[in-house]
């Protein structure tokens, strides 16, 4: 097999993985406390956070992630006059999309917790916030950690469905080639392997982290 074509590819490829970081890390990182925020709305007793968070998952959740970035890149320019620009466009997909997920994963988290935790914290003299900081939050993020690190996987292979905005994260590169070369059999072979190498590699980092927190 002549691999000569990896000299253009590989170095797209490279650019693309850039942007696939780049916009995957922004957007769990900000997605994380979004989702955070709607995960502990979801289960306190205030009902207009409760309903606001409710109404943000629904959405999100009924909605394809294509339809999303879609609806952010064309119609939220036309209804702002504020032109995003596809790479933050596709940042706000990911927060907003994994965000939503996030949410359910912290609202079991917190809801995991026995309430007898909770008691014996303000037995203690802790005050309700000193107890959610210090009694809640470490085990119920210790329970998490498996849960983000499937949704940060999840949105890292989420960016391909990006192209379709024109944002030049993996997927994209890969087009651009296969349209300027037409050797698609190539083309989409390496870009699947390219895939398949990072998140291979970002499964065994989440087996160790598991390994560790077990």
């Amino acid at each position: 097999m002549d691999l000569s074509f990896l000299n253009v590819l590989f170095p797209m490829l490279l650019r693309g993985f850039k942007v696939t970081v780049e916009i995957s890390v922004f957007g769990i990182l900000i997605g994380f406390m979004l989702g955070c925020v709607s995960g502990y709305a979801l289960q306190c007793k205030n009902k207009v956070a409760k309903f606001i968070a409710n109404i943000y998952i629904w959405i999100i959740r009924s909605t394809p992630i294509i339809v999303q970035a879609l609806y952010v890149y064309f119609v939220v320019p036309e209804i702002t006059g504020i032109d995003l620009g596809s790479n933050i466009s596709g940042i706000i997909v990911i927060l907003l999309n994994s965000g939503a997920f996030i949410a359910e994963i912290v609202r079991g988290a917190l809801q995991g917790i026995e309430p007898g935790q909770k008691e014996a914290g303000l037995s203690l003299g802790l005050t309700p916030f000193q107890t959610l900081i210090h009694v809640i939050i470490p085990p119920a993020f210790r329970s998490m950690i498996p849960a983000l690190f499937n949704q940060f996987i999840i949105s890292v292979k989420d960016t391909a469905i990006l192209s379709i905005i024109v944002v030049n994260e993996i997927t994209k590169q890969i087009q651009n080639y296969a349209a300027l070369s037409f050797n698609t059999i190539n083309a989409y072979t390496a870009g699947a392997l390219f895939y398949m190498v990072i998140i291979s590699v970002l499964i065994i980092i989440q087996k160790q982290v598991e390994r560790r927190i077990s």
